[in-house]
């Protein structure tokens, strides 16, 4: 468990050390803004006029989820794919360090960036609450949230296991692309077409269960599947790494 946090630490603050942390913040706190700030102005406007409506924070979130739908390949690319470029891999496996604490550490130290985003974002229930009375439904919030910490945590452990298959960090970005992109809108769309296995596209549709939490409903079916694609996401990293210390 050290070495997971070790790792999981220096990636963290990797982050930060160059412009990867602040472009990815801009990229999703300033829109996020901006359509936070649309939502209160309409919502003011329409009950000026016509009684009003009550904005919903998942909407909000559900911008979250696409925008990172694009950003988790970038926070995952080089994590293990510039490592055996630049030949630091075959180092780190010398050391007293097992594939699968190193797999592990580099999705955790990318989920702490991720849990930092969302962090930030919490601002916007806090400000809402304030315009509602008497207050907003936090456990429609938690349900919320809680579906986008599986979501992110999903879409990086797959964006850490293809990057460990790489050595070309921008491969590895759009792979991971098509992947979450693949599992986020295409693999449903045929579920209508095939009534037969309509429900198991669904089951497999990463977007299917995300809405159902930001609506506020938590399956035990939801949970298994986000844990199932995050264990088969380390999984294949650990296995690529396996493969590259017994080359």
């Amino acid at each position: 468990m050290k070495n997971i946090w070790t790792i999981a630490k220096r990636e963290y603050d990797n982050y930060f050390n160059g412009p990867l942390a602040y472009v990815v913040m801009l990229a999703v706190i300033l829109p996020l803004s901006i359509y936070f700030s649309l939502l209160l102005f309409y919502a003011q406007q329409q009950a000026l006029f016509s009684g009003g409506i009550v904005p919903e924070i998942g909407t909000v979130n559900g911008l979250f989820a696409f925008l990172m739908i694009f950003l988790s390949p970038a926070l995952t690319m080089r994590l293990l794919s510039d490592e055996a470029r630049m030949g630091t891999l075959e180092l780190m496996l010398t050391a007293p360090i097992r594939d699968a604490e190193l797999v592990v550490g580099k999705w955790l130290g990318s989920m702490l960036f991720a849990l930092t985003l969302l962090g930030v974002t919490l601002i916007f229930p806090i400000v809402l609450n304030n315009f509602v009375e008497p207050n907003i439904d936090w456990l429609a919030v938690i349900s919320s949230y809680l579906g986008l910490i599986l979501l992110f945590a999903t879409m990086l452990a797959l964006g850490v296991g293809i990057s460990a298959i790489f050595t070309n960090q921008f491969a590895a970005f759009f792979v991971t692309l098509g992947v979450v992109f693949f599992l986020y809108f295409l693999i449903g769309l045929p579920a209508s077409l095939l009534p037969q296995s309509g429900e198991v596209l669904n089951y497999l549709s990463i977007n299917n269960h995300f809405d159902q939490m930001n609506s506020g409903v938590v399956t035990l079916g939801g949970i298994v599947y986000y844990l199932s694609l995050i264990a088969f996401g380390l999984f294949t990293g650990t296995t690529a790494i396996e493969i590259r210390r017994w080359r």
